[in-house]
C-alpha cells in the first residue's frame, strides 16, 4: 500500500550527473574571443596588404611617368578621296505648302596617320567621327580598334557613305548655292579617338584625342578642294 510520501520522489545526487551527461559540456567563452581576435588579425593584415598594393601601383605609375615620359599620340586626317557628290534640288509647292528641301547622297574615303611618338605601344579603341553640313549630321566615319607599336607610324583608312540625305528648309537652300553658284560644300569631321598607352602588359587611363576637320569639296569636279584638320590631346 503506497503512502503519501510516495508521490514526491525524493532528490538524488545520481539525477543530477545524469542531467549534467545528457545537457553535455559547458560552453567555453575564451574560445570565442579567440576567434573573434584571429578574425579582426586577418582582416587587419588584409588591409595593410590592399594599402601596400595600392601605393606600389602608384609607384610604379610614377616611375613610367617620369621615365618614359609620355606624349599625346596624333591622329591626323591625310587624304580625302570623292567617290561623288550628288545634290538633288526640290521646289517648293505652290504657297509655301511643302519647305524647300535638298537631297545629297555623298561616298568618300579618308585616310588617316596615327602617329605613335611613344617608346611604348598604344591601343587605340573603336570610335565613330560625325560628318556634318552646317552643324547638322549627315553621317559616321567608324574607326575599327586597333593597336600601334612604339614609335610608329600607321595609316587607318574608313569610309563615309551618305544616300539622299534630307536637308530641309534654310539648309538646303544654302546647301543648292554653295554647290551650283560656288562649286563647293563645306564639310566637317569631328569626334574623339580614345587612346591607351601599354606598359608592362598594363594600360594607362584613357587618352582623348580630339579631332576636327574641314573638308571642302567640288561637286563638279568630284575632288577635294580644301582640307585642316586640328587634333588635340586632353587627359594624358
Amino acid at each position: 500500500m503506497m503512502t503519501p510520501g510516495d508521490h514526491h520522489r525524493r532528490y538524488s545526487p545520481l539525477d543530477d550527473r545524469r542531467h549534467r551527461r545528457y545537457m553535455g559540456p559547458p560552453i567555453s567563452t575564451s574560445s570565442t574571443s579567440s576567434s573573434a581576435a584571429s578574425f579582426k588579425g586577418c582582416c587587419c593584415c588584409l588591409f595593410l596588404l590592399l594599402t601596400f598594393l595600392a601605393l606600389l601601383a602608384v609607384a610604379v605609375a610614377l616611375v613610367v611617368v617620369l621615365v618614359l615620359k609620355p606624349k599625346k599620340p596624333q591622329f591626323d586626317l591625310q587624304q580625302v578621296a570623292v567617290q561623288y557628290l550628288l545634290i538633288d534640288p526640290t521646289t517648293a509647292a505652290v504657297g509655301g505648302a511643302q519647305p524647300p528641301a535638298a537631297y545629297l547622297s555623298l561616298n568618300i574615303t579618308l585616310l588617316f596617320i596615327a602617329d605613335n611618338p611613344n617608346r611604348v605601344g598604344i591601343r587605340y579603341e573603336a570610335a565613330a567621327l560625325a560628318v556634318m553640313y552646317r552643324g547638322v549630321p549627315l553621317g559616321v566615319a567608324t574607326v575599327l580598334g586597333f593597336e600601334q607599336p612604339a614609335e610608329s607610324r600607321r595609316l587607318v583608312q574608313t569610309r563615309v557613305v551618305v544616300d539622299r540625305f534630307n536637308v530641309l528648309q534654310a539648309d538646303a537652300l544654302d546647301l543648292v548655292r554653295d554647290a551650283a553658284l560656288n562649286d563647293r560644300v563645306d564639310l566637317r569631321l569631328t569626334g574623339d579617338v580614345a587612346a591607351k598607352i601599354l606598359v608592362l602588359g598594363l594600360s594607362s587611363p584613357r587618352v582623348q584625342v580630339s579631332v576636327d576637320c574641314a573638308i571642302v569639296i567640288s561637286p563638279r569636279k568630284q575632288s577635294l578642294i580644301y582640307q585642316q584638320c586640328g587634333v588635340d590631346g586632353v587627359n594624358l
